[in-house]
């Protein structure tokens, strides 16, 4: 009776609700506090399609302690023994603006301050005039978590290799010029990398020699140019373009909605003052709440 009881006690319990499943996060890429600053974990979806740091073969003829970049493939590699390398994703300058040829690295910052150049302000003051005097180090800086500053002839070239405050940049040419990488990637690849590093930029030629070609998919990331990564652009390209007019609808069903609804509002308004004997020049406008649903 005993058993009998509590079974029925147990088909009678609540359901144990489901625990929610927590995001999968990439070794490497959590959370992590660092010199006062909380830098948030890498999403998964930014990982995606090789995105995360990887150690790798490397066939390339650099010495160990170089850092080789792909603006093409967007990649960074810095060249480990044995014919060896770890892999980092990177955004790039957009066309006209990556960085070209070689330097060394002649500086290293944690949380470093950030200044536009002359060339930032004069092409793109709507951007960048607010932060003419710069910006210190931390979260909301465009340099991320950590720099290292590319020099030539013994002088900054004034382009950097540097963390990111937009994850979602990585794998892109996006940037004012600069080689962006994760935090984590960035405070990585800081602890490798010794001062007077040589960093060496692949032409297209060579890039084409070590990776093969690459595109950009539907949303701008480089991918290898394959049969496959063609189909899938144009495919995606009419998803986008599919989920952009479902968009545009449902705007335009909301706007016909608020207008509906302002043009009761009106009916109402313009009927109480009729009952009240106030002129309908004198009647109090709609109220906040009514216009402001048409206005959007």
């Amino acid at each position: 009776m005993a058993l009998l009881a509590l079974s029925i006690l147990a088909a009678c319990a609540a359901p144990k609700a489901e625990e929610p499943q927590l995001p999968v996060i990439t070794p490497g890429y959590e959370a992590v506090e660092d010199e006062g600053f909380f830098i948030e974990a890498v999403e998964p979806q930014h990982l995606a399609g090789g995105q995360a740091r990887v150690e790798v073969d490397y066939a390339g003829d650099e010495k160990p302690g170089t850092i080789v970049v792909d603006t093409f493939a967007r990649r960074l590699y810095f060249v480990l023994e044995g014919n060896r390398a770890i892999r980092y994703a990177i955004a790039v300058g957009r066309e006209g603006l990556a960085f070209r040829g070689s330097g060394v690295i002649g500086r290293k910052e944690k949380w470093p301050s950030w200044q536009p150049t002359a060339n930032m302000l004069r092409t793109r003051p709507d951007l960048y005039a607010e932060y003419a005097g710069g910006r210190a180090g931390g979260l909301d800086n465009p340099l991320g978590a950590r720099a290292m500053y590319l020099y030539r002839g013994g002088r900054d070239s004034m382009f950097r290799i540097h963390g990111t405050i937009q994850n979602s940049s990585i794998g892109h040419a996006t940037s004012a010029g600069c080689i962006r990488l994760f935090n984590q990637d960035a405070m990585d690849l800081f602890e490798r990398v010794e001062m007077g590093a040589r960093v060496k930029v692949r032409s297209l030629e060579e890039s084409l020699e070590a990776e093969g070609p690459y595109m950009e998919d539907a949303y701008g990331r480089a991918v290898p140019d394959t049969p496959v990564n063609v189909a899938k652009k144009a495919a995606d390209l009419i998803a986008i373009a599919e989920e952009e007019a479902r968009r545009v609808e449902q705007e335009a069903i909301a706007a016909e909605q608020a207008a509906l609804e302002f043009e009761k509002a009106e009916k109402k308004r313009l009927a109480k003052c009729r009952r009240q004997g106030i002129a309908p020049a004198d009647c109090p406008p709609a109220p906040q709440t009514v216009l402001a649903g048409i206005s959007q």
